[in-house]
């Protein structure tokens, strides 16, 4: 990690200083194992600093004008931009995915920031008809207040900028505290904001270990200065953190697990429905919530459509999963499968010593395996088939979660019906890659609360005030 010095930050990160904490912790390489660093294991005591230091910071940034908000998260995005390449090497070291994957991911958050200092301006009230004689009626969006983030591995960049890019942007100030697994990527946003002159305690970031996350989450959903909790993560967190933000009635946004159905009907284009399983279901490794985690397609064009899938899956070259733990999981539901029934076409192993995964199809599959009803979070692609389009949206829904869905077919009536049958915030038709900076991105059911991204992922920023003005 010796090329990477001005990047690499190893402290937590607290009213404007780069702070030690009473233990390190080691962040590893997933596809060597290496250590890259060690960081800063902060605990609650580091937590309530960060947002006493986030609370007294808010006052001034709040009553900045929208205009010098935004033009320093415009001077934060060119900077992230100019180290596009040293982020994206970092990024790969830390989290695993191809450098290709890497870039498309700090490009994104770019764009997320761009988005966020724009739509700050435009963050307006209005004067509504009095209803009484004399008076003025206003309405004001003002900002939440201080933010917590609680942000996962998977996208170590992108989640951090979809979340923090938009509160700065409204007014709030915000205290993060990263995955355990890809802190420095986190840490190297807050340097970047720190050089594009965020003022302190603006930005705020308490890494900790897996250990620690319990007692530091507990600080930021209960702490009272604290009035908005915004999650990425697995649901099981997910309802923990809500239930403990209940206490002081916070506003939650919650982006939590997937299971997301990927159909491919009949009348699609065989060929683009093949590609979009491979972008959905590979990127990442698998590792994203929105991949297609089940294939449903119907019987007619089941054979084609897997033999095609088979030799894409062959060529692909992944990165390793993230940890022991995730490879784990892989290995359990591809095994859970194959003892049910299903056929194993490619793939099915791990590289000896490794966290790398193959790229793996399986057949045969039905609904009492697992993989029918856990996200798998890996690169397996689990092939259902079905008769009719009602089978195939009552097998789409046959999950407690409801994040996102893609269906492929030429029929326009079918392009219109099924995502309309759909229990899903999400539907992708005929299109395999959903997120962009301007979009609503959230689902229904136990995938959670909220939107992030487009204006409703900004209003969620922004609490309204009515104001009656009398004697007029």
């Amino acid at each position: 990690m010796a090329t990477l010095p001005s990047l690499i930050r190893t402290q937590a990160f607290i009213a404007g200083e780069w702070c030690a904490a009473g233990s390190v912790f080691a962040v590893t390489s997933p596809a060597s194992g290496d250590v890259l660093a060690e960081v800063a294991d902060c605990g609650p005591e580091d937590a309530v600093r960060a947002i006493e230091a986030a609370a007294r910071a808010f006052i001034s940034w709040r009553a900045l004008p929208a205009q010098n908000r935004s033009a320093l998260l415009l001077v934060w995005a060119s900077l992230i931009e100019a180290a596009t390449e040293e982020l994206a090497h970092l990024l790969t070291a830390e989290q695993g995915k191809p450098l290709a994957e890497a870039r498309t991911e700090i490009k994104g958050g770019i764009e997320s920031i761009r988005w966020s200092a724009a739509e700050a301006c435009r963050a307006d009230g209005d004067v509504i008809q009095p209803f009484k004689t004399g008076t003025r009626v206003i309405v004001q969006r003002e900002p939440v207040g201080v933010v917590a983030a609680i942000t996962p591995w998977n996208f170590p960049v992108g989640m951090i900028t979809r979340k923090v890019a938009p509160a700065l942007a409204a007014g709030c100030t915000v205290v993060l505290k990263p995955a355990e697994d890809t802190p420095l990527c986190a840490l190297a946003l807050a340097g970047l904001a720190e050089q594009a002159g965020l003022p302190a305690g603006i930005l705020n970031v308490v890494p900790c270990r897996g250990e620690s996350a319990p007692a530091v989450g507990e600080v930021l959903t209960t702490h009272e200065k604290v009035r908005k909790i915004t999650f990425t993560g697995s649901t099981g967190v997910g309802k923990i953190l809500m239930r403990q933000a209940a206490g002081t009635v916070k506003r939650v946004s919650l982006e939590l697990g997937g299971n997301a159905p990927f159909i491919v009907f009949a009348s699609a284009d065989l060929e683009a429905a093949v590609d979009g399983v491979v972008a959905s279901k590979f990127r990442n490794a698998g590792q994203t919530c929105v991949c297609a985690n089940r294939i449903l397609v119907e019987n007619g064009i089941h054979d084609a459509f897997v033999e095609r899938l088979i030799n894409k899956a062959r060529a692909l070259e992944l990165g390793p999963l993230i940890n022991e733990e995730g490879i784990a999981k892989v290995e359990e539901h591809v095994q859970d499968a194959v003892s049910k029934g299903a056929r194993l076409h490619c793939g099915g192993q791990r590289r000896a010593g490794t966290l790398y995964y193959e790229p793996t199809v399986l057949t045969g599959m039905t609904r009492d395996m697992r993989l029918f009803c856990e996200e798998t979070f890996g690169p397996v692609a689990g092939v259902f088939g079905f008769d009719d389009e009602a089978q195939a949206v009552a097998m789409a829904n046959d999950t407690p979660y409801g994040l996102a869905a893609y269906i492929y077919t030429r029929d326009l009536g079918q392009a219109l019906r099924v995502p309309a049958a759909l229990e899903s915030g999400m539907v992708g038709v005929n299109e395999p890659i959903l997120a962009n900076a301007a979009i609503p991105f959230g689902g229904v059911k136990e995938s959670g609360l909220g939107r992030e991204g487009g204006r409703e992922g900004f209003s969620a920023f922004l609490e309204t005030k009515y104001v009656l003005v009398g004697g007029l």
